[in-house]
């Protein structure tokens, strides 16, 4: 019998379940057992936590999911204490994405050599029952870079396909100012035409030699535009997650940097667009500090973005240890100016979300003035107002910045529109994703964000920190934060509660004592203006209920904007697609690619058509840590469709294509397909399996041919020219068409689904 891969050994400090651990920060070393399945380690994380319950979502320390062979680690976390028992496991990706779990082991703390203090947040000054704030125009804090959203994965896809004026729309409510989330940065992917969440986004660069005159590919370029339209000071960055094929076996190179540079180049070209940050690492895999210094930052000095600032590392592990690489080391602070790590709280979803560890900022990066962001967080649904939705998302953009120093926020996403039933369906702030029928939901989570984003700026704001603290030490549930205009004397304050509180504000010189302006939402009514306040003699007091969201401000000028929303209607049945509606080079309406890029393309024989472009797989995110994708395919339709007959016209320039039905998930083996190739072979499959072969006679590879296949119940029928080749009785069930391909040039036209 073959021995299964195990993680065994797991060690602190060189022993096994130690007791009287008296190092503040000891090491942990674990051993991987590799299998024929799993032959080596391509990455691990280390879970720690006050029980074997919470492994899940860690509450001592979680370095993250890391792309290392390592199998030792140092602690990095939060100070432990004297006495304190930890629980601990390791989770092991081998290098052919199989995951290993090793059992719970646990260590237990003796008396610390030189502790460490832990960080104590600042509480609201009491007095009885009643919180004081005293507010002070010459009190310090840092200034506010803003709120803003992750345009990824494929979130945004079905948005682009929304019409005027509904489309306008929903952009003014992610992105007028002072109408709906107000928005004000936004960060897009760059797309690698390989899955990167829900979908796959086209590249601007598929070969190297377009590289010479990159395209503009996909919708974020046209997001960035509109975003820019309705706030022309609207902050752009860009962030990879996948790369072309062409630019393997490291994406860190001087070809790299080009590939980067090339994406400005585009939105510069095309769209008239100035970018002002470049993430430049790769989404949640770390960046390359050589390549950095000498490569990416002489790159855009050389091509003319001398004022396109880096962002990094964009990581979702590492505990702001950049900081450790930057303290020492000149030409590295200076190519770095902000620093940004994803899920800063965690990822536990629910009521506790904002009370979790996540990777909280070091000592080291607040004192070194590098502006610190939480540059990709949430990651939930805005549908909720409790759990981990609306009141725990404002809760969150308050404690970033009491416990973290944290100055802009990016969550994502801005918009949920994804293709039901594909990976993280349920995300985003609100949801558009009918654009058939014009329908759309706009979620609490839209008006938890205006309550920050309506009622301060970037840049021009700044945090008082004497206004800023918890109502109780034990929970980040109900805080306070208050900023000021810079060159004014408004000022704004943001408060969340989980209990019933009274609140006092003495407002000192530098500040405004005028009328004070009163915005509130609960789980029943988002951003509802209230009664305003007049302070007398620079003072007032105000009830606060419990688990609210208020907004207290000298400004004016904030709405909770709206629109008549469309009625919903079902996906258009029966359903034809000819492609010629749009431009060549444009994306197919209502299609949703889940890996390689489908675009609008010339017919050979006249009008137009589908082709899948990408020459080869590219460089994958997450490549370790999940299964990839089989191959370049799209989805179009409605999952709950089960009965029908689904065709497409294929000319197959080379390797195979297919029409798949009855398809869920972003995973294309989850349903029947037809698979042909160029010499007639056609091969019949259901999920994985393989149900049927055969070739046909006389076949024509460099001739259009019509792929069909037939849903009835339990039945499933294929069709290759109108004549039926196999059939198959199994499950009855429902979901999308989907069109795949090779990594070829293939062509598909007239979709068409009908009984």
């Amino acid at each position: 019998m073959v021995q299964a891969a195990e993680v065994i050994d797991l060690k602190c400090e060189g022993q096994v379940t130690p007791t009287g651990i008296t190092v503040a920060r000891p090491s942990f070393s674990w051993t991987f057992v590799p299998d024929e399945k799993k032959p080596a380690q391509g990455g691990y994380r280390v879970c720690m936590a006050t029980s074997p319950e919470k492994l899940k979502y860690p509450d001592i320390w979680d370095t993250g999911p890391t792309s290392s062979s390592e199998t030792i680690v140092n602690y990095l976390g939060e100070p432990l204490k004297s006495g304190q028992k930890v629980y601990w496991q390791v989770l092991s990706w081998s290098t052919e994405r199989g995951l290993t779990k090793s059992e719970p082991s646990w260590f237990e703390m003796g008396k610390i050599t030189n502790p460490e203090k832990t960080f104590e947040p600042p509480v609201l000054q009491k007095l009885g029952n009643v919180s004081i704030i005293t507010l002070s125009g010459k009190d310090s804090g840092r200034t506010f870079e803003g709120i803003g959203a992750v345009s990824a994965g494929a979130s945004t896809d079905l948005l682009y396909d929304y019409t005027d004026p509904v489309r306008s729309e929903i952009l003014d409510i992610l992105f007028k100012p002072k109408f709906g989330a107000a928005f004000q940065h936004l960060k897009v992917e760059m797309g690698g035409g390989e899955n990167s969440t829900c979908g796959s986004e086209p590249s601007h660069a598929i070969t190297k030699a377009e590289l010479k005159n990159p395209v503009s590919r996909g919708y974020e370029f046209w997001l960035m535009k509109e975003a820019k339209d309705r706030n022309p000071d609207m902050i752009l960055e860009y962030l990879p997650w996948s790369f072309p094929g062409w630019l393997k076996p490291n994406i860190f190179t001087q070809d790299g940097a080009d590939y980067f540079v090339a994406f400005l180049d585009v939105a510069k070209r095309d769209w008239g667009l100035d970018i002002d940050w470049v993430a430049a690492a790769e989404n949640e895999n770390d960046t390359d500090r050589d390549w950095l210094v000498n490569h990416m930052r002489p790159t855009l000095d050389a091509k003319g973005y001398t004022n396109v600032r880096i962002q990094g590392p964009d990581d979702n592990s590492g505990d702001w240890q950049i900081f450790e690489d930057l303290e020492n080391d000149p030409e590295y602070q200076k190519v770095i100016k902000a620093v940004g790590y994803h899920y800063v709280t965690g990822r536990e979803f629910t009521d506790d979300m904002v009370d979790g560890r996540g990777r909280p900022t070091t000592d080291k990066a607040k004192a070194s003035g590098v502006p610190l962001w939480a540059s990709e967080d949430w990651s939930w649904t805005g549908k909720e107002w409790g759990g981990a939705g609306a009141l725990n998302l404002a809760r969150m953009y308050n404690k970033f910045y009491i416990r973290d120093q944290i100055t802009k926020t990016l969550i994502w996403a801005p918009i949920g529109s994804i293709t039901p039933t594909v990976t993280w369906d349920k995300a985003g702030a609100m949801k558009a994703n009918r654009p058939w029928s014009g329908f759309y939901e706009v979620w609490p989570c839209i008006w938890a964000t205006a309550h920050t984003t309506q009622f301060a700026e970037p840049d021009t704001w700044q945090y008082l920190d004497s206004g800023c603290g918890l109502f109780d030490a034990s929970t980040y549930k109900g805080s306070c934060v208050t900023l000021k205009e810079k060159n004014s004397d408004n000022w704004s304050m943001i408060i969340c509660t989980e209990d019933a509180e009274e609140l006092t504000v003495k407002i000192e010189d530098g500040l405004s004592s005028g009328t004070v302006q009163v915005w509130k939402s609960d789980a029943h009514n988002q951003f509802v203006q209230q009664q305003s306040i007049q302070p007398e003699a620079g003072v007032f007091s105000i009830k606060l209920d419990p688990n609210c969201i208020y907004s207290l401000t000298t400004t004016t000028g904030q709405q909770k904007g709206s629109y008549e929303i469309p009625k919903d209607s079902p996906f258009p049945f029966p359903y034809t697609e000819d492609y010629e509606d749009r431009k060549v080079g444009d994306l197919p309406k209502y299609h949703s690619d889940q890996k390689g890029s489908f675009e609008i393309a010339e017919n050979p024989q006249g009008g137009q058509c589908l082709k899948q472009i990408c020459p080869e797989e590219g460089y994958d995110w997450m490549r370790i840590y999940r299964r990839s994708n089989d191959k370049p395919h799209t989805l179009v339709g409605d999952e709950s469709w089960v009965n029908y007959t689904c065709k497409v016209d294929v000319l197959i320039q080379g390797g195979h294509v297919e029409l798949g039905g009855r398809v869920l998930g972003s995973f294309l083996k989850n349903g029947p397909r037809l698979m042909v190739d160029k010499t007639g072979k056609w091969t019949l499959l259901n999920h994985q399996r393989t149900l049927a072969t055969g070739l046909v006679e006389g076949f024509d590879g460099n001739a259009w041919h019509e792929l069909k296949l037939r849903f009835f119940d339990k039945q499933v029928e294929a069709f290759i020219d109108g004549k039926s080749i196999a059939k198959f009785e199994g499950k009855q069930q429902r979901g999308y068409v989907s069109l795949a391909s090779s990594y070829d040039q293939n062509l598909f036209d007239n979709l068409s689904v009908s009984r």
